[in-house]
């Protein structure tokens, strides 16, 4: 009786795990599906447009200087250049010209007649001290 209490002696479990491991399970059938992957074009990438560059203004500055004088622009929108933007004197009269797009802003600058920098003598214009100690023509844009 105290077997039946106790349960099965070891060596019948034994006997049992042996038989159940030696016992063939069915094995179950395994499908290997290939997936064919589906062609299609590629597809580029949504164009991203660069952001609009801020509008330009044309500006058209003038200075009277001898006629047959050699005259350029120079200031802060070409590197202070004095040879970057000539201006011309379309009916011999002295009075130079040149045109420019500038983008909305404040810039600096000079005339450069016969090799010397010199201010727009414009009254209307504003002028600021450089880090020369001399002074600049200002130019509001926009």
């Amino acid at each position: 009786m105290d077997a039946a209490i106790r349960g099965p002696a070891p060596e019948d479990v034994r006997k049992k795990n042996n038989k159940m491991a030696t016992k063939k399970q069915p094995q179950k059938k395994t499908t290997v599906r290939r997936e064919t992957a589906k062609r299609t074009k590629p597809v580029a990438a949504p164009k991203k447009e660069a952001p609009a560059a801020p509008k330009g203004e044309r500006v058209v500055l003038t200075v009277q200087a001898d006629p047959g004088s050699t005259v350029y622009l120079a200031g802060s929108f070409n590197g202070w250049d004095p040879q970057g933007l000539r201006m011309v004197d379309k009916d011999g009269n002295g009075l130079y010209s040149v045109s420019v797009t500038l983008a909305p802003g404040i810039y600096e600058y000079k005339f450069v007649i016969n090799g010397v920098w010199t201010l727009d003598p414009d009254p209307d214009r504003d002028w600021t001290q450089n880090g020369l100690g001399t002074l600049n023509s200002v130019l509001r844009v926009g």
